[in-house]
């Protein structure tokens, strides 16, 4: 993509995907509150600030705003997704002064679904895909996530859940496995009436490593895409992932930071 399909397709992102963003699972509530779209959710569902339009002025007033709302829910934390366009400049640091702690940044990347769809990929040797629809199958994604990662994720496991069994045309997930062994995990979320499609997860044991999993999973997902007519893939990029999506066609947005409130 040349720069000015970029900023089309990153405007379109921010139209889509955040100021008029649609839950991401059920039972959950989005409210715009003029400057600030957010998410709140019962239980381990995702508390997050999508989108903001804010200036030097209005900045710290919403940012205190947000805090009350989420600490009058009882919430025990909740996220300000951080875009590094956003305005004003110094968000960032308002947020950290705020008392949100800044999480690793992550790269902002999209590809066409329908190229994507025709990388020819072939399940490297020893690997199966399996797909995810029940409570067993999500147990094996958390095992890979968990040996993958080195963290256990809960609220993961929630949101898997709850989607297959509510919103099951909103999700697709996978497992790879060596045997009876899950060696990497990823899902597809897919929301009706949206360009972009949102690819999580994908990261692979050690021991597996290098072998082209990663690229099997993404190729398996924009099939799924391609196929519902989706425009556009997103991912929200590793250090370790980025350079492998840029070899598969990805292109960079921009970089987004998590800020993270704790109770």
């Amino acid at each position: 993509m040349d720069l000015d399909e970029l900023l089309k397709v990153r405007a379109e992102y921010d139209r889509e995907m955040r100021r008029d963003a649609l839950p991401d699972a059920p039972h959950v509530r989005v409210d715009r509150t003029g400057t600030a779209l957010r998410q709140s959710a019962p239980g381990d569902g995702w508390n997050c600030v999508l989108w903001s339009d804010l200036d030097e002025e209005t900045a710290d007033a919403e940012i205190a705003a947000q805090i009350a709302f989420f600490r009058e829910q009882g919430a025990s934390d909740f996220e300000w997704k951080l875009y590094e366009h956003d305005r004003p400049a110094d968000l960032g640091e308002r947020l950290r002064a705020a008392g949100f702690a800044a999480e690793p940044p992550e790269t902002l990347m999209v590809g066409r679904a329908d190229r994507l769809a025709a990388l020819p990929v072939d399940p490297p040797e020893g690997i199966e895909l399996r797909v995810v629809t029940d409570e067993a199958g999500v147990d094996l994604m958390m095992e890979a996530h968990t040996r993958a990662f080195g963290t256990e994720q809960s609220r993961l496991r929630h949101l898997v859940l709850t989607l297959l069994r509510e919103e099951p045309d909103n999700i697709a997930a996978v497992v790879a496995m060596a045997g009876d062994t899950p060696v990497s995990a990823a899902r597809i979320e897919m929301r009706p009436g949206t360009s972009f499609a949102g690819l999580w997860g994908g990261g692979t044991v050690p021991e597996w490593r290098g072998r082209g999993i990663y690229r099997l999973l993404v190729a398996h997902r924009a099939r799924l895409a391609a196929e519902r007519g989706i425009r556009y893939l997103q991912v929200d990029a590793s250090e370790d992932s980025r350079p492998i999506l840029e070899r598969l066609g990805f292109a960079v947005l921009g970089v987004t930071t998590p800020y993270v409130w704790t109770a």
